[in-house]
C-alpha cells in the first residue's frame, strides 16, 4: 500500500494554539482564521479533518477499526497531515497538510 503524504524528513509536525476572544465565534470564522494562519508558514495549505469540540463534530464523520485514536485524527495523519491548529483550547481544530 502506497502512502497518500508523509511528512518530509526535514518538516516536523507543528502544534499551534491560537486564542480568539470573539463571543460570537463559529466555527466558518474559526476555519477561516485557521486558513490564514496556515498561510502564513506555507503557501498551499489543505485541511484534512477537522473538530468542532463545542458539538462534537469531525470530519470525516465516520468510524474505520479499532484504535485508540479517533478517525479523523487518523485519516490526516495517514496523508500527511504536519500542522494542527487547536483553537480557543480544543474548541476548534484542524488538521492541516503543509504544502
Amino acid at each position: 500500500m502506497v502512502a497518500i503524504g508523509s511528512i518530509p524528513q526535514n518538516q516536523c509536525e507543528e502544534y499551534i494554539n491560537m486564542h480568539i476572544n470573539l463571543p460570537d465565534l463559529d466555527f466558518a470564522a474559526a476555519k477561516q482564521a485557521a486558513k490564514e494562519r496556515a498561510l502564513e508558514l506555507c503557501s498551499h495549505p489543505m485541511i484534512l479533518s477537522w473538530k468542532n469540540g463545542i458539538t462534537g463534530k469531525t470530519y470525516p464523520d465516520y468510524e474505520c477499526g479499532v484504535s485508540d485514536q479517533p478517525f479523523w485524527i487518523r485519516y490526516a495523519r495517514g496523508r500527511g497531515a504536519n500542522l494542527t491548529i487547536d483553537i480557543n483550547d480544543g474548541d476548534y481544530l484542524f488538521m492541516v497538510l503543509k504544502i
